[in-house]
């Protein structure tokens, strides 16, 4: 497995560690979740999107969704029914998973939702107005007057 040394993106760029972090996790591969369950993530326009989650077979109560430090977790736990039911054969899975996804800065899960065997999970970007590019009016004909300490522009 070939690995990338990271070190001069720590000590060049400040704040990036997070970024580091995920391009490291996703050199060394993730086989946790190993493909189970499928699940598809569409984008509803701009700023929306929505993950779902192929969960046949699994009721609201064995699914649990959080959202810690930018990473979304979606886990199914099954009930333990095996003691009233005699499978000849079983070709539904039926074993506990866990996916994670990585969110962006700004994104929020807004909701979730399980019809008909697929669990759909809604985010939303919401980019704070203080980080949104704001356009400054220039003006003509006024003096600006600069307040540090004593000075003032004339």
């Amino acid at each position: 497995m070939n690995t990338i040394d990271l070190t001069p993106l720590y000590r060049s760029y400040i704040g990036f560690d997070r970024l580091a972090n995920l391009i490291d996790n996703a050199m060394r591969g993730d086989n946790t979740s190993a493909g189970y369950p499928p699940y598809d993530i569409e984008s509803l326009d701009e700023n929306q999107y929505a993950i779902t989650l192929a969960v046949a077979g699994f009721d609201m109560s064995e699914l649990d969704i959080t959202v810690e430090k930018g990473v979304l977790t979606v886990r199914g736990r099954k009930s333990n029914d095996k003691a009233e039911r005699r499978m000849l054969y079983q070709g539904i899975a039926n074993r506990a998973f866990e996916r994670k996804f990585n969110l962006a800065d700004f994104v929020e899960v807004i909701g979730a939702n399980l019809h008909n065997g697929l669990l759909t999970i809604k985010l939303v970007r919401e980019i704070p107005e203080a980080m949104k590019p704001k356009t400054i009016q220039i003006e003509t004909g006024k003096v600006l007057e600069h307040k540090a300490g004593t000075d003032k522009a004339a």
